[in-house]
């Protein structure tokens, strides 16, 4: 059923399987669960006290054979909650530990989908104002949504501000994402869109392939430069195409 997503939550193979099968079967004996599951019987037992412990499964009382329940499955939403609570005690102590490590100058690449979203983890610790030459609304390809939505409200928290030069082709195909960004943006003139994009923000200078219209490709290649100067002066040439951009009526 969801075998992946389950150990994704960090149950253990054996764990997704036995907490699968009682999903399906309901309460269910030892016996019953290693038949469904196709595990042995004594590596049930290690498995089931550990999802027990978690609190996903539940025994029976007053039955002859030791029956097993499951518990509802929203409680896998409190484990992912209680992991995400933790990891927020702890982020202070993590971020003052990576911040007092001397940033040096640095050249690297990003791939794909999760590197697309380091690259904006990566905003967000800036926490500073971002630049966009050549925007295409490549943030709102849909399989980022969940990601953006949180992002979104982190760097509201953080007070980041964008500043968008659109390609041309957003205000005529894809009004809903400077709407959705907000001012202030301008729209770079038709002859001027490009296939590519560059991003800056702090001491980073972003540059993409594979970035489309409201989508990324899934091989998408994101350079990053660490350079406070270089990042200073393409904030002076992103002005520099802000004033000869046309204001918005």
């Amino acid at each position: 059923m969801h075998l992946d997503i389950l150990e994704d939550l960090g149950l253990s193979q054996n764990e997704a399987k036995i907490y699968e099968t009682l999903l399906l079967e309901g309460e269910s004996t030892v016996t019953v669960i290693s038949y469904r599951s196709k595990i042995h019987r004594r590596n049930i037992y290690d498995s089931m006290n550990r999802l027990i412990e978690k609190g996903l499964v539940f025994q029976v009382i007053g039955s002859g054979d030791k029956l097993y329940k499951p518990v509802e499955p929203h409680k896998l939403m409190e484990l992912v909650d209680e992991k995400r609570m933790r990891l927020e005690n702890v982020m202070p102590e993590l971020i003052d530990v990576f911040e007092k490590k001397p940033h040096l100058e640095a050249a690297y690449m990003y791939k794909g989908i999760e590197g697309f979203k380091n690259y904006l983890r990566d905003m967000l610790s800036s926490q500073e104002d971002a630049y966009f030459i050549g925007a295409k609304g490549a943030w709102f390809d849909p399989r980022l949504k969940t990601f953006l939505d949180r992002f979104l409200v982190d760097a509201q928290k953080r007070g980041i501000r964008y500043y968008h030069l659109f390609d041309y082709e957003v205000k005529d195909r894809a009004t809903h994402v400077p709407q959705s960004v907000g001012k202030p943006y301008k729209f770079l003139p038709k002859k001027y869109s490009t296939p590519s994009m560059v991003d800056i923000f702090g001491d980073h200078v972003v540059s993409f392939t594979g970035a489309g219209l409201c989508k990324i490709s899934d091989d998408i290649t994101i350079f990053v430069n660490i350079s406070r100067p270089l990042a200073t002066s393409y904030k002076t040439w992103f002005q520099f195409m802000w004033d000869q951009c046309p204001e918005l009526k």
